[in-house]
């Protein structure tokens, strides 16, 4: 049987994330804290705006540089990532004028200060958003913890010479839960047809697997510095359809840039608890929630 190898949050969206043993479900079903900061643009609403790199967000799709910020956190609790201060550190940007450094934060009554010293860095104003209840999610229909295994990983990693390892490529694709137990791809299971959910005993708790995430550019660079992976989408695309496995066959997935699983958690699990170490089971497909097909 499956079960939770790791549990990560995010609390500043594409930022480092933050390894916890336990975690409350908040509003909307995301981890309690997990993308509960934002950088965007100065003047831009978190809520209306694009999470693509069409819209206001300062994250890995639009701007490259913000993988040289690093982050670590202190934070509210052992099952709540939401952070109380953040530590950023940055490289020197000639470009910009930036100098190497590091400051620390307390969030959220430096969220200023904290915008005005990335800008500096960036060289454009940005604003530091704050969303306590459920967060700032790129899926919004689906804000659930985002699910892959540890062998998708240490498969995926294998395509690349240029990834080290599983733990970079999770840092590259992001997730909240990490599996163990259970073969590459396994995670593609948890996703039926349109209209249609799989239903996912996690320990006591259940929730919704829903769709397979669509990658973004995100995935080929490397993680601390931006590079890019020459070819990474051809090569990835053609590996993909080769390892693909038969349970995979959904009209979900239409394309084969997808890896990792969105979900939805109902309303009546909000607040309770996942740990590192629950099982996960498949219970079955049902009727997505609230479709409209």
């Amino acid at each position: 049987m499956a079960r939770i190898a790791a549990l990560v949050a995010y609390p500043l969206k594409s930022n480092d994330g933050a390894a916890v043993d336990r975690a409350e479900l908040g509003p909307n079903g995301a981890l309690r804290g997990d993308r509960s900061y934002a950088l965007v643009e100065a003047g831009v609403d978190p809520h209306t705006t694009s999470v693509g790199g069409d819209g206001g967000y300062v994250n890995g799709k639009r701007e490259p540089a913000v993988h040289g910020l690093l982050a670590r956190y202190e934070r509210v609790g052992s099952a709540d990532a939401t952070p109380t201060a953040v530590t950023l550190s940055r490289p020197a940007r000639p470009e910009t004028g930036a100098a190497a450094g590091e400051r620390t934060f307390a969030l959220p009554e430096d969220s200023k200060a904290l915008a005005t010293w990335v800008g500096e860095y960036l060289g454009y104003g940005v604003d530091l958003v704050r969303e306590p209840n459920g967060g700032l999610p790129d899926d919004r229909a689906a804000p659930g913890p985002t699910v892959v295994s540890r062998a998708t990983l240490e498969t995926v990693a294998s395509w690349f010479d240029e990834i080290a390892d599983a733990t970079e490529m999770r840092r590259r694709l992001r997730p909240n839960l990490v599996l163990d137990d259970c073969p590459a791809f396994w995670e593609d299971r948890l996703f039926a047809d349109h209209g249609e959910a799989v239903r996912v005993s996690i320990g006591a708790t259940e929730l919704f697997g829903v769709n397979p995430c669509q990658r973004c550019v995100v995935p080929s660079r490397d993680p601390d510095t931006g590079d890019e992976i020459d070819g990474f989408r051809e090569t990835f695309l053609r590996k993909r359809r080769e390892t693909l496995p038969a349970w995979t066959e959904s009209d979900r997935f239409d394309h084969d840039f997808r890896l990792m699983v969105n979900t939805v958690v109902p309303d009546e699990e909000w607040g309770s608890t996942l740990a590192v170490g629950d099982a996960v089971a498949i219970e079955g497909v049902e009727p997505e929630p609230d479709s409209e097909t």
